[in-house]
């Protein structure tokens, strides 16, 4: 197919920047002019030609356009722009002015749309369009930085080998080095004057400055090539201050001027309490990973396949779906896929935080990572790999713990100025000592208390590691939390709007009634049977299941028909026949008052009741069926757990007035919205929204996932579908109404300790710089107040650890249906 093109000049250039945009979305020749047109009206584009057989757009441009002006372009005109998301290692980064730095460095490269630092994890998540930028861009743009980046992979590999470098004995020789040069300082109050003699003391000095404390002279310079600061570079100016004040007053003192004051331990003491308070650090952010790490351990690296009659144990990569896979009592299971033979308990308890073991048995789905207790299982693979449940964990954890909260953006503004503003204050203290106080010294030393008590790290860590706390704890009790911004909304939640079926309900509904108009119910359910034959609707097979115990055969059904939210169209035996809701019935003009009263009844109970048609110039009613479905043992307690939360409770289902009712009333629901179409549930979500309510949804099934996306905060439930896990920023491992109020519950959690974290980190820096300043606190006070307001900040986001979701005893009375009830024809 020949391709278009088209040239515009608004912006004179000799030399032009080419760009490739992989276009998504079109689907024929008018697809191709409207992008073209669309970019070709972006200010300072020359040409813009877009090839539908292999769906890019080939741009020349002033050198001068953002990608973000073509990208906006091409999404404004209804397609999409292909991008690829990379994940690396960084290390080098000490404070939240290094993460400034870094994702200013990795957007500048071409093609990055985005691009997310966790200073908690050292990692970096990059959103690339396709094509334009791949990792070694990314890495060499994060190293011109003055950092390292490296592959996930690559680092865990470098980090083990390394492990010794990061280990406790430089934090210890540097302690060993420097008591005793603090030893005479504690000893002066008690009356006891020791002095050691200054070569001595410069001799202890010099090793920890200049070799335990090189990483902050290294990561000092490579701020000062790219033009910034960081926490490295205060504690490398404010010591070597120190040093080299004590330098000069040795000097000075062999001149004959007088008995030096010197400051030797000062700087050695504020260098041992930095590392001390890095090397805790790093120890309490590990804890913040324990998540991750526990998740990667359920992956066993071998499998025992049957393959060709004979078992053999092969590497987990080997295994292919639709491999046997046979499973020993005591072993994970290696794979996802279902059970062909045996029985047995599994704990599942590190993927959906049930705590009991839970029976399996031929037909019942696995997860790869469960324990098998106390049964042979033979397997049949259904996926391998990333594609497993497990993976698929593992990926959310990772995203979320790696993403970044709104409330950052305010933290990384403050950050982006902190360190030249502590610089600032530093030299006015100097300044001010200096030419108002007449004394250099005392000037230097206050100067450097400002220097070495400011901490930017505090800042970078109190959101960060909170998060990762926070999702690492809910992901161990069965709570995903797709990302930071998710779990920052659902704390402020003050509405959850439930789906009825498969959510508070188990989902498997069954017949509880059938009642004809004239003749057998027999022949009702026969019919009925027919309509629904084929159909994986809840009611349908509940009515396929009804008419295979009475052993009824359904004749062949034509001419099928789903008509969404209404119910089936079918032709059976020359018949036009229609099976569904009132609503259907009014459509079609169905007279139901023989029957009202008994549907009346039946939905007082909480029954769900659909109506059988046949359609003819004068259409007449055959019937009804009625369903039940049993609400989850938990649903009540969950309703009640968060009416305790201060959280209103709404129901939203397809159900008539009277069972939406009767289950509302049963659970203790706030809200009834009853008869709603499932392209109508968004609406109903949105219109709670437009009440000035923030709202949660909580559902399951395909027909949920709008009102999910809708929603402030999309709660699906892990037994639901795809679909519905992929439109939620929330997924619940198990499908236990519970879990809803334990998601706020974390949610809440998470967000008090961030807003502790913050506190804190600002009131020390507001405090502590200026009575730094004002000389009221000396440099080894100061620089321990900064090692230790680091660790403070992950400490207190790692008692997030603690948290417990309330146990839920299932105290609801399960309302289990009634046994089939069949009456031949109405009274």
């Amino acid at each position: 197919m020949p391709q278009g093109g088209l040239n515009v000049n608004p912006i004179a250039v000799t030399e032009p920047r080419q760009w490739s945009l992989a276009i998504t979305g079109m689907s024929c020749a008018a697809c191709v002019r409207r992008v073209e047109k669309a970019l070709a009206k972006v200010p300072g584009v020359r040409t813009a030609t877009v090839n539908l057989a292999n769906e890019t757009a080939s741009i020349e441009a002033v050198p001068e356009l953002g990608m973000e002006d073509l990208t906006r372009a091409v999404e404004a005109a209804g397609y999409g722009v292909a991008s690829d998301e990379y994940t690396l290692a960084i290390t080098g980064m000490s404070c939240a002015a290094c993460v400034g730095r870094v994702e200013k460095a990795l957007r500048k490269v071409p093609g990055v749309l985005e691009a997310s630092i966790n200073l908690a994890g050292e990692s970096a998540r990059v959103r690339v369009l396709r094509g334009m930028a791949g990792t070694s861009d990314l890495i060499r743009a994060v190293e011109k930085a003055g950092y390292q980046a490296q592959l996930p992979e690559a680092s865990a590999t470098v980090a083990a080998r390394s492990a010794p470098d990061r280990s406790w004995w430089p934090v210890a020789l540097a302690a060993l080095l420097s008591a005793p040069l603090i030893v005479p300082m504690l000893l002066a109050p008690f009356g006891v004057h020791v002095a050691l003699p200054i070569w001595l003391q410069w001799l202890l000095a010099t090793p920890v400055q200049f070799w335990l404390g090189g990483r902050f002279y290294r990561a000092g310079w490579k701020a000062i090539r790219a033009g910034t600061g960081n926490m490295d570079l205060l504690v490398a100016l404010g010591t070597s201050a120190a040093y080299g004040l004590s330098i000069y007053q040795w000097l000075a003192h062999d001149a004959g001027h007088g008995g030096p004051h010197l400051y030797f331990e000062a700087a050695a003491v504020i260098i041992t309490l930095v590392l001390l308070g890095k090397w805790l650090e790093a120890r309490a952010k590990r804890q913040t990973t324990e998540a991750i790490r526990a998740l990667q351990a359920l992956r066993p690296a071998r499998a025992r396949v049957r393959r060709d009659g004979v078992e053999r144990e092969i590497a987990v990569e080997e295994v292919r779906v639709g491999d046997v896979v046979v499973v020993r009592p005591g072993e994970r299971m290696p794979v996802d896929g279902v059970i062909e033979e045996g029985h047995s308990h599994l704990d599942e308890s590190l993927i959906t935080g049930e705590s009991l073991p839970v029976a399996r048995g031929p037909g019942d789905k696995v997860t790869g990572g469960a324990i098998n207790a106390d049964g042979l299982l033979v397997v049949r693979t259904s996926a391998i790999g990333a594609e497993t449940v497990l993976a698929h964990i593992i990926r959310l954890v990772e995203h979320a713990q790696a993403a970044k909260a709104p409330i950052q953006r305010l933290v990384d503004r403050v950050s982006a100025v902190f360190v030249p503003v502590v610089l600032g204050i530093a030299a006015v203290t100097f300044l001010g000592w200096w030419l108002y106080g007449g004394n250099v010294e005392a000037a230097i030393i206050n100067a450097v208390a400002v220097l070495v008590i400011a901490c930017p790290c505090a800042l970078g860590l109190a959101t960060p590691t909170a998060i990762m706390a926070g999702t690492g704890v809910g992901a161990g009790h069965g709570i995903l939390i797709k990302d930071a911004e998710a779990l920052e909304r659902a704390h402020a939640v003050t509405t959850v709007a439930f789906d009825k079926t498969g959510t508070l309900t188990a989902g498997k509904p069954e017949v509880v009634a059938a009642q004809a108009v004239e003749g057998s119910a027999d022949e009702l359910l026969r019919l009925a049977a027919a309509v629904q034959a084929g159909s994986e609707h809840p009611l349908a097979q509940a009515i396929l299941a009804a008419a295979a115990a009475r052993g009824i055969a359904a004749p062949q059904a034509v001419e099928v028909k789903a008509l969404p939210g209404r119910g089936m169209a079918a032709m059976v035996e020359g018949r036009a026949l229609r099976l569904g809701s009132q609503r259907l019935m009014a459509e079609l003009g169905v007279e139901l008052s023989v029957l009202a009263e008994r549907a009346a009844a039946l939905e007082g109970q909480g029954r769900t009741v659909s109506w059988l048609a046949e359609v003819t110039d004068n259409p007449r009613l055959l019937g009804l069926v009625a369903f039940g479905d049993a609400l989850k043992p938990s649903a009540r307690e969950a309703v009640a757990r968060l009416h305790g939360q201060g959280i209103r409770t709404v129901l939203i289902t397809g159900d008539n007035q009277g069972a939406a009712s009767a289950v509302a009333g049963e659970l203790g629901i706030d809200e009834v919205l009853a008869e709603v179409l499932p392209a109508d549930k968004a609406a109903k979500v949105e219109a709670l929204k437009g009440e000035g309510r923030v709202v949660a949804m909580g559902g399951d099934g395909i027909n949920d996932a709008p009102a999910l996306a809708a929603a402030d905060v999309g709660i699906a439930m892990g037994s639901g579908t795809d679909v519905a896990m992929h439109a939620a920023g929330v997924t619940l491992m198990r499908g236990d109404p519970l879990l809803v109020a334990d998601a706020i519950a974390i949610s809440r959690r998470t967000y008090h300790k961030i807003w502790q974290n913050l506190f804190w980190a600002f009131i020390y820096n507001l405090v502590g710089i200026p009575l730094a300043a004002l000389g009221l606190l000396s440099p080894v006070v100061a620089g321990a107040a900064m090692a230790m307001s680091s660790v403070s900040v992950v400490s207190n986001a790692l008692l997030l650890r603690r948290w417990r979701p309330q146990s839920g005893e299932g105290r609801a009375r399960a309302s289990a249906p009634q046994p089939l009830t069949i009456t031949e024809a109405a009274p």
